[in-house]
C-alpha cells in the first residue's frame, strides 16, 4: 500500500497589522487618510443607524411619522433646515463648508445676524 504525505494547508491570511508595517509612511498616510475620509462620509440613514438611532425613535424626536422620516433620507434634495433637524433630533450640529483652492470658508447660515444692506446685490 502506498503512503501519501497529507499536506499541512497555508495560511493565507495576514494579520493587519503585519500588513500596515510593510507600507511605506506615504502608502500608510494614504490608507489612513482615505479610512477617515469613508468614516467621515455617511448618507443619512446610515448615518442615524451608527449613532444606533431606528427611524421610528428619530420620528418621536421630530415629532414626524416613521415613514417621514423614510422620506428624509432618500431625497438627493432638500432644505437646509430640515437636515439640521434631522441631525439635531440625532444629537449633532450641522456645519456647511465651502471648499476652494486656497482654503475652506465655513459658512454661517443658521446664526441670527442682520440682514444685508439694502443695496446688496444677490
Amino acid at each position: 500500500m502506498m503512503h501519501t504525505e497529507i499536506e499541512k494547508p497555508v495560511n493565507m491570511a495576514k494579520k493587519f497589522s503585519e500588513l500596515t508595517a510593510k507600507m511605506s509612511p506615504e502608502s500608510r498616510a494614504r490608507a489612513n487618510a482615505l479610512a477617515e475620509q469613508l468614516l467621515a462620509e455617511y448618507p443619512l440613514y446610515e448615518l442615524r443607524r451608527a449613532r444606533g438611532l431606528s427611524q421610528e425613535c428619530l420620528a418621536k424626536t421630530l415629532n414626524v411619522s416613521q415613514a417621514n422620516v423614510s422620506k428624509i433620507e432618500n431625497r438627493t434634495d432638500m432644505y437646509i433646515s430640515t437636515l439640521r433637524s434631522h441631525i439635531r433630533a440625532m444629537g449633532g450640529d450641522l456645519e456647511i463648508k465651502a471648499k476652494f483652492p486656497d482654503g475652506d470658508v465655513l459658512i454661517d447660515v443658521f446664526s441670527e445676524k442682520e440682514a444685508p444692506p439694502a443695496n446688496y446685490v444677490t
